[in-house]
């Protein structure tokens, strides 16, 4: 059954370019170790909220953007196994590759898929 890692980050908006050198670094290690496909997404429409909402649940400052990432597994099994290589892996380090956000505020989890529809 097919799984999904999904995160939210506050990423500075001068760290943008940043940001995509970075995704497009960590995506292919992703793909090696399993993966199916890797999304990231630059907030464009993100509401505040009041009570709750993704600049919240971030804790977004001013000067930030929220950013959505996902990572789509065949199953659970082979995301617990790719994940786990692609944690091991050198170029995954902070000394290579090195976050351009707040890894405090990275939020995460992971997901059974239960509905997909597609055209």
């Amino acid at each position: 059954m097919t799984y999904i890692d999904a995160m939210l980050a506050a990423v500075p908006e001068e760290n943008k370019e940043s940001y995509i050198a970075h995704a497009r670094e960590v995506s292919p290690i992703f793909i090696e170790y399993g993966a199916l496909k890797v999304v990231d997404a630059w907030g464009e429409t993100v509401p505040e909220g009041e009570v709750t909402s993704m600049p919240l649940a971030v804790k977004k400052a001013a000067d930030e953007t929220v950013v959505f990432s996902y990572i789509i597994w065949p199953s659970k099994e082979a995301r617990d196994e790719g994940m786990g290589k692609a944690m091991q892996d050198p170029r995954m380090s902070p000394d290579n590759c090195p976050m351009p956000f707040d890894g405090k505020r990275l939020i995460f989890g992971g997901f059974e898929l239960i509905n997909e529809l597609t055209k």
